[in-house]
């Protein structure tokens, strides 16, 4: 017997169209919660692609959005060593991640 679980995305637009907040719930995981960004993949096997939906409110703030993708990267290079077991290239991963937030975000890579 397969079960299945939902996660709801809700984008709230203004009146060209462009977001203003993005609402997700995931009631299996008890998460209901808003968003100011979203990167979400989905690999398509028929295609061999990943399609995606890339968006972000206009209140997000560029230092934010840098902040965004630093914790992806390393949250990718996380996934990828899990799924894969690949730990040398998930390192190398993690050293763009800390280049990254040496020279877009300020932050000392040794801390």
């Amino acid at each position: 017997m397969s079960t299945s679980s939902d996660i709801r995305l809700k984008v709230h637009l203004d009146e060209n169209r462009v977001p203003e907040r993005i609402d997700w719930e995931a009631e299996e995981a008890g998460i209901k919660s808003q968003g100011k960004a979203m990167l979400l993949s989905v690999w398509d096997e028929k295609e061999k692609n990943t399609l995606r939906i890339d968006l972000w409110t206009k209140t997000m703030t560029q230092d934010e959005m840098k902040v965004f993708f630093h914790q992806n990267i390393l949250t990718m290079a996380d996934t990828f060593e899990r799924a894969t077991g690949e730990g040398k290239m998930a390192a190398q991963m993690r050293d763009f991640a800390a280049y990254f937030a040496e020279h877009m975000l300020g932050m000392d890579p040794q801390e």
